[in-house]
């Protein structure tokens, strides 16, 4: 079957009684190339038969299909036309895990963060209208994403459709779980839903058994009248869909393409919005998914047979790290609460939430709440951690500069995955935090070169916690280079790691290997390079500056994050207006967003690898100017 599908609509080709099969080539196929370069998983597996039946109710690419985060859209790459693109997915110039215009005019929207999709669906549905098109929008969100604020944001403003009499379908893909298994109201609300809690059942004539529920409305009786074989049971949530005016239908099975497709052809006739509540099982069809979709979500190379990971672990990670340390220092301080947005595992968070559960919390997809939760319990004297992704923690911005900066609240943020993260590509990169967190006053931000500094600088922040504070690490396995070497932290001070006479370079955290790759090189030439630790990029170590301002005639800055508005333009800035005569140089991301492909990869094509770094300085240190 999947042999037919090479172009976008040749899914309508197929028989409906091969539906099934389709559906069970595409999860062999995803399984087999999925297990050989990695990617999401868990997710697609339980979105196959979704993605059919939108696919054989909707025209491509005049339909716009928006995926919340995006992760989940590998099968509408496979369905339109993109098979061959799997033997490069997540893989440097190779085809992306998320949906991208820039790859398929079948995409209808790039995505990578979750909650989006609604809000982006309103502005399609606007320019349909304006533009006076007929195409029909459907946004496929999760559970887990329906939990994030900019979600409600929209269904508050989705009233004005059905006061225009304008169409969108919202599809809410329900597996009880985003990464990790969800929490919070909306998904005490959905499972009370699948528990069949306030269901009716149709007995007799459709139209009469809804007309007898209260509060229920014509629009409900047109999208389901006659659908008496189909769906048996209907949910009615009252207190919330229908109440702010968007028609509400289901639970109905997200596996049964039949039902879906006689439930989308009506919706599409709708002159309003309407939510689909589809319930899907994360990982299905693949044994060890369906047993753990969460270590399934994101993963590895690994054996299908045994679902045991290709990929050999080298030592602990900056992510464990952290989580043995905030542990033992909970231990012993009563005060040290931890915060995760979702991402128990990911975080390293589920083993303190086991071991301390009064202290543990995970507030769901909710960035913003948690910044602001963690600065009101810092006021009343806790000790707060976030431990989060720094390309989610830009979804907190506000409530940093806001409600814990201005009041100087002592907030820990445990910024994991700073920098270059690899496959996941250009909305996953952690390379924008420097310059967003050291523009807000109070703000102090940290940079650990190794595994052992990494647990230095965050037992000293909880021990006496002075503002907010930010410990940014890497993906991966912990660094070791100069362990032996780490000295007690003292706060505003950097450290020399290595002296030198014709240049220093700067290096920035998770930069150090290539910058004592580049020193190598360059020595190999007959240069004397110094090595520095700025530790602190906010505050920053004037007095080391100044002192290394009359020792250099050549100052060089390293960070695996954007030039502008970084610690290189901040070290500048600073030398220049103290009226220093040398020349300084910073090496990192030009002004990009930066695509997937394995770290080595991408510092090579960015040139801040040890090898580019020292070409670079060569040409720098022959010539004056």
């Amino acid at each position: 079957m999947l042999e037919k599908i090479n172009h976008p609509n040749d899914i309508k080709k197929i028989r409906p009684e091969d539906y099934k099969l389709l559906a069970k080539e595409i999860r062999r196929f995803l399984l087999y190339h999925i297990s050989r370069t990695g990617g999401h998983l868990a997710s697609n597996l339980g979105i196959v038969e979704l993605t059919m039946a939108l696919h054989l109710v909707l025209d491509f690419p005049k339909d716009q299909l928006i995926f919340d985060v995006g992760h989940q859209s590998y099968v509408h790459k496979i369905l339109t036309g993109r098979k061959a693109g799997f033997k490069t997915l997540r893989q440097f110039h190779g085809m992306s895990g998320f949906p991208k215009r820039k790859e398929s005019p079948c995409d209808a929207f790039h995505s990578g963060h979750s909650s989006m999709s609604l809000s982006a669906a309103l502005g399609f549905a606007a320019a349909r209208d304006i533009n006076h098109t007929d195409e029909t929008i459907v946004a496929v969100i999760g559970d887990g994403a329906l939990s994030g604020g900019m979600a409600y944001e929209a269904l508050n403003n989705m009233a004005r459709l059905r006061a225009e009499k304008k169409n969108l379908i919202i599809i809410l893909n329900d597996n009880k779980m985003s990464i990790a298994e969800n929490v919070g109201g909306m998904s005490a609300y959905l499972n009370k839903a699948r528990t069949q809690k306030g269901y009716v059942e149709f007995k007799g004539n459709v139209e009469q058994s809804l007309s007898k529920i209260p509060g229920v409305g014509e629009r409900l009786i047109r999208v389901l009248k006659k659908s008496k074989d189909s769906i048996k049971q209907l949910f009615i949530p009252g207190m919330m869909f229908e109440d702010m005016g968007i028609t509400y239908v289901g639970p109905i099975d997200g596996h049964n393409i039949p039902q879906m497709l006689e439930i989308f052809q009506r919706a599409k006739q709708l002159d309003e919005p309407i939510i689909i509540h589809v319930v899907t099982k994360k990982g299905k069809g693949y044994l060890p998914a369906e047993k753990n979709p969460a270590k399934f979500h994101g993963v590895n190379p690994f054996v299908v047979k045994t679902g045991e990971s290709k990929t050999k672990s080298s030592g602990p990670t900056y992510t464990d790290i952290f989580a043995k340390t905030l542990a033992e220092a909970a231990e012993e301080d009563p005060k040290i609460t931890a915060v995760t947005a979702a991402m128990p595992d990911g975080t390293g968070l589920q083993k303190f939430g086991e071991v301390f559960p009064d202290r543990f919390y995970d507030v769901g997809i909710e960035e913003e709440h948690a910044v602001t939760f963690c600065a009101g319990m810092a006021s009343r004297g806790l000790k707060p951690v976030f431990a989060v992704y720094s390309t989610f923690l830009q979804r907190g911005f506000d409530q940093i500069l806001h409600d814990t900066a201005i009041g100087s609240y002592p907030v820990l943020f445990a910024l994991d995955r700073s920098g270059l993260v690899g496959a996941d590509g250009e909305t996953h990169q952690g390379i924008f935090d420097i310059p967003y967190l050291s523009m807000i006053p109070n703000m102090a931000v940290l940079a650990p070169v190794n595994g052992k500094e990494l647990r230095e600088m965050l037992l000293y922040v909880l021990k006496d916690p002075k503002c907010p504070t930010a410990v940014k690490y890497s993906r991966g396995a912990a660094e070791t280079l100069y362990e032996d070497q780490v000295e007690k932290i003292v706060w505003g001070k950097g450290q020399v790691l290595k002296e030198g006479k014709d240049a220093v370079i700067l290096s920035v955290g998770n930069m150090l290997p290539e910058a004592v790759k580049a020193a190598e090189i360059l020595e190999e030439q007959g240069y004397r390079i110094g090595l520095v630790n700025p530790r602190f990029i906010k505050p920053m170590d004037t007095e080391l500056l100044d002192q290394l301002g009359e020792e250099y005639s050549l100052i060089v800055t390293l960070e695996e994050g954007i030039l502008n508005g970084g610690y290189g333009s901040m070290v500048m800035q600073y030398l220049m207006q103290k009226g220093y005569k040398g020349r300084i140089h910073n090496i990192g991301i030009e002004d990009q967003f930066v695509e997937h492909g394995s770290i080595s990869e991408l510092r090579k094509m960015l040139k801040i690898d040890g090898e580019n770094i020292a070409a670079r300085m060569k040409q720098w240190l022959e010539n004056e100017i």
